[in-house]
């Protein structure tokens, strides 16, 4: 079992690593689980908008005009090295407005999904030689099944195709998967839970991060 008193755990995020929906960094997932377990150091390393592959951009779109022009497999390297816990979670923007297509497992670099999951993961395990990897996987969120997001038209999938990617990609590494679009609880389709949990239906609240946190400790102490 992992001992987590005194670790060091960089998070590489979105918005919701970020902290959006919170009442402040105090109430974020990865704050909470270093007050709960005593954590050294949990670097907060999420971005609002960001994503696992590139954006590609448009005419009427440039890809300069995105903010979060920084997808994870762009920006992971900058990450501290001495981190003794590695902690992913993302691909919810992916599917949201993310405009590269899923592609297939062949694929080797961050111009689709597949392969920025291969980029990602592979350049994690190699600057975190014999560190733990997790990988976390989306939440729900509303409208998860029909797209009407940026470029969207062929080529993209449900919310579900994105997150079996993940699944997937993640035990072709042999990286732990916490599951939390399949164990979270955490459904904003029930009209309670997304007022107690998530309120805009897509970033959990303080009460929200909470039981992320909660799961996040549960799963890496038993590593």
């Amino acid at each position: 079992m992992m001992k987590l008193d005194g670790l060091k755990i960089n998070f590489l995020g979105d918005s919701i690593t970020e902290g959006c929906g919170t009442s402040g960094n105090d109430a974020i997932y990865h704050a909470v689980l270093k007050r709960e377990a005593n954590l050294k150091e949990a670097r907060n390393y999420g971005i609002g908008g960001t994503r696992f592959a590139i954006q590609k951009g448009t005419p009427e779109r440039p890809k300069d005009d995105y903010v979060d022009v920084n997808s994870f497999c762009e920006r992971f390297d900058q990450m501290d090295d001495d981190a003794d816990v590695i902690v992913v979670f993302g691909g919810t923007n992916d599917y949201g407005h993310g405009d590269a297509s899923i592609g297939g497992f062949l694929d080797n670099t961050p111009d689709t999904f597949y392969g920025a999951c291969h980029c990602l993961f592979s350049g994690l395990i190699k600057k975190y030689m014999g560190k733990p990897i997790i990988v976390m996987t989306p939440l729900h969120r509303l409208r998860e099944t029909i797209n009407t997001g940026d470029a969207k038209t062929t080529g993209y999938g449900t919310l579900k195709e994105y997150v079996d990617i993940i699944r997937e990609m993640a035990e072709y590494y042999s990286l732990p998967v916490l599951d939390l679009f399949a164990t979270s609880g955490l459904q904003p389709a029930i009209k309670e839970i997304q007022e107690a949990y998530m309120p805009d239906g897509l970033h959990p609240n303080d009460a929200g991060h909470v039981i992320i946190a909660q799961k996040l400790k549960t799963f890496l102490e038993a590593l």
